[in-house]
């Protein structure tokens, strides 16, 4: 979540012990009050569906939660290769947290190859839970062991739990009758009931969805669930697990409401929906499919009963093209894609600004250039979302912050084009389109009223008294121009790309009209209604953190652990990146240090440098990996003390 509420825990990356207990008749339960689990395997052991699941419950539970999943571009990587490792980080916990955490407590490993490439990370003292009947000697060639991690002393200073996961998975599932390739595609449910066990996580939530996932296939629903209660059992049973855990909920970390755990890419989805309801318009998504966003294109197909029509187009740029019609027929238009799709789709975003028609484009970033990093998160896309057009072809840009923030910025973005007539960039990333937290289902009083009054008929008195449309003729307020929906009687105009005359649209070659109207789409972008800037500064520090996007959750867990080691720091995230907040250069000025992290190589402050002639300071990461809240929170000291 999102709380400025700090708590001692937020201060460390291990989980916090505290007391203990032992119930008659049960082995001895630890209380912690946050827990970091990893799950990593070869990409088709069903490590993102154990995530998945274990994050589902977790949410049922009432935990504050944070995830990180991690996967390979490959549809099936080599299997137990190092580029073949998937895995899935959850962080969980009784208080208001941030991010999905630096460094796992627990670390579930499948096979060699996602120990080797998970191991590094993985702190002294830490729990790992392998799976021995991987560890072949094949299988540790294939990495560079050359002799098994489990038996050369090298994991002596970890919490080593050997587990033989495919032999326990095969002889639980022996009465199903199955192969046993098929018997061990279940072991992902038994390490599922195993954590679950060692977590006090519900199991009837993860027993329906099996039920409901394999309703087809009922002999294959009742072994995955025998596999998760063989886990449970294990765990309860062994030797090796002489302590359970529990995390209570984070009853205090949240306001009153219904909440569900909820990705940013879901959110951005049911944000759309509802901007559409909002405005009493049909939501058209003209897309073509492209990772990270491609789950935007199928949670929206999935709601036709609201006026949702989903088209999966040849291209990108059809499918811009497809959405640019629809906005043009008065629907609210969106296409969804990432940078490389942006790049493609340039051309139709410059005639929309042109046309001066609503149109959402989301850019879910990830790592570039070209094809680059399809499945890791970047944030390299600002000054493409600013000036990747030709001419003067100003954007607005809208910037969420956290997975469930990403419902609020698509509202937002439809808020503003909507009022202003405006194609409006929105950026998401991998991580946030990916990554998950929970979110408050808002209730419908909440939402903001988007109607749009479309053009009814004529809007100008011609000298001699006769009425026509205009359809260039601006609100003296928002300088948006009239929609005017295809087919009213009246209000034929002309349309396209060639440069408009003021007021009337016509084809103009004028050098001052060009002059004036390039002005003026500037001036409707600058003049957009955003919100100052809010500034998180209990203590009156000279330096101030200023972020966008995706870093909002490293940075404030970096500043809360400042903050309890006695340092001041201040902290500001902007949601706006075009047109910045009017407030944001007097803010700027109040502070003698400015330090922008970015996962790019500095592309805010490049902005903020040029625009507002302040000396920011970058602090930059291309790695495809969102920040450690550690290392910002030591880069932050360095500044303080510079």
């Amino acid at each position: 979540m999102t709380s400025q509420v700090s708590s001692p825990a937020e201060q460390a990356d291990g989980a916090v012990v505290g007391e203990q207990r032992k119930p008659a008749g049960v082995k001895d339960v630890q209380r912690l009050d946050r827990v970091i689990i990893r799950f990593a395997g070869d990409s088709g052991d069903g490590m993102q569906l154990t995530g998945d699941r274990f994050t589902s419950e977790t949410a049922s539970f009432g935990n504050d939660l944070s995830t990180l999943p991690n996967f390979p571009a490959e549809i099936r990587a080599p299997a137990g290769t190092l580029p073949g490792v998937s895995s899935f980080q959850l962080h969980f916990a009784d208080h208001d947290i941030l991010t999905p955490g630096d460094a796992p407590n627990v670390l579930v490993a499948m096979n060699p190859a996602a120990l080797k490439a998970n191991i590094g990370d993985v702190p002294r003292g830490a729990e790992i839970i392998v799976n021995t009947d991987e560890f072949t000697k094949r299988a540790l060639q294939k990495v560079g062991y050359s002799a098994s991690p489990l038996d050369d002393g090298s994991l002596d200073g970890y919490s080593l739990h050997p587990v033989p996961l495919t032999t326990l998975t095969v002889e639980a599932l022996k009465e199903f009758g199955l192969t046993r390739k098929e018997a061990e595609r279940s072991k992902n449910m038994f390490a599922l009931g195993l954590l679950s066990w060692m977590y006090h996580r519900p199991t009837e939530g993860t027993e329906k969805f099996l039920k409901s996932k394999f309703a087809k296939k009922p002999e294959i629903a009742a072994a995955n669930i025998a596999a998760y209660r063989a886990g449970w059992n294990f765990g309860e049973t062994t030797e090796d697990f002489a302590v359970s855990y529990e995390v209570a909920p984070a009853a205090t970390a949240f306001p009153t409401g219904t909440y569900r755990n909820i990705s940013g890419n879901l959110a951005l989805s049911y944000g759309l929906v509802a901007a559409s309801r909002q405005a009493d318009l049909p939501l058209f998504l003209g897309s073509y499919p492209i990772t990270p966003a491609s789950d935007i294109l199928h949670e929206l197909s999935r709601h036709k009963n609201f006026g949702v029509r989903t088209f999966q187009a040849e291209d990108e740029i059809a499918g811009i093209g497809a959405a640019l019609g629809a906005a043009f027929g008065g629907s609210l238009a969106v296409t969804t894609t990432s940078g490389p799709g942006v790049a493609l789709k340039s051309e139709t975003i410059g005639l929309a600004v042109s046309m001066e028609l609503p149109l959402l484009v989301l850019d879910i970033q990830r790592g570039g250039p070209s094809t680059g990093l399809p499945t890791k998160t970047e944030q390299a896309d600002l000054l493409q979302a600013m000036f990747g057009r030709n001419g003067e072809a100003p954007v607005p840009i809208v910037a969420p912050c956290t997975p469930a923030d990403c419902f609020d910025a698509a509202i937002e973005a439809a808020r503003i084009a909507l009022t202003y007539r405006t194609p409006v960039m929105l950026l998401s990333d991998g991580y946030l389109a990916n990554g998950s937290e929970p979110w408050r289902i808002p209730d419908i009083d909440e939402l903001p009223d988007l109607t749009v009054q479309f053009a009814q008929g004529p809007n100008h008195t011609l000298d001699d008294g006769s009425e026509v449309f205009w359809p260039y003729k601006r609100d003296p307020q928002t300088l948006a121009r009239p929609w005017a929906i295809p087919g009213t009687p009246g209000l034929e105009h002309r349309i396209g790309g060639i440069e408009k005359q003021d007021g009337t649209g016509n084809i103009s070659y004028d050098p001052a009209n060009h002059d004036f109207m390039v002005r003026t789409r500037q001036a409707k972008i600058d003049g957009i209604d955003v919100p100052d800037l809010e500034v998180d500064d209990p203590h009156g520090a000279r330096t101030l953190v200023l972020g966008w996007g995706s870093t909002f959750g490293p940075i404030t867990a970096a500043v809360r652990r400042l903050r309890a080691s006695g340092e001041s720091v201040a902290q500001a995230h902007l949601r706006h990146l075009n047109p910045f907040p009017r407030n944001l250069g007097a803010v700027l000025g109040r502070y003698d240090r400015v330090v922008i992290p970015e996962m790019n190589l500095g592309q805010l402050a490049t902005l903020v440098r040029a625009k507002y002639l302040v000396d920011a300071h970058s602090y930059n990461q291309v790695n495809g990996m969102p920040f450690k809240a550690e290392q910002l929170a030591t880069a932050l000291k360095e500044a303080i003390d510079g």
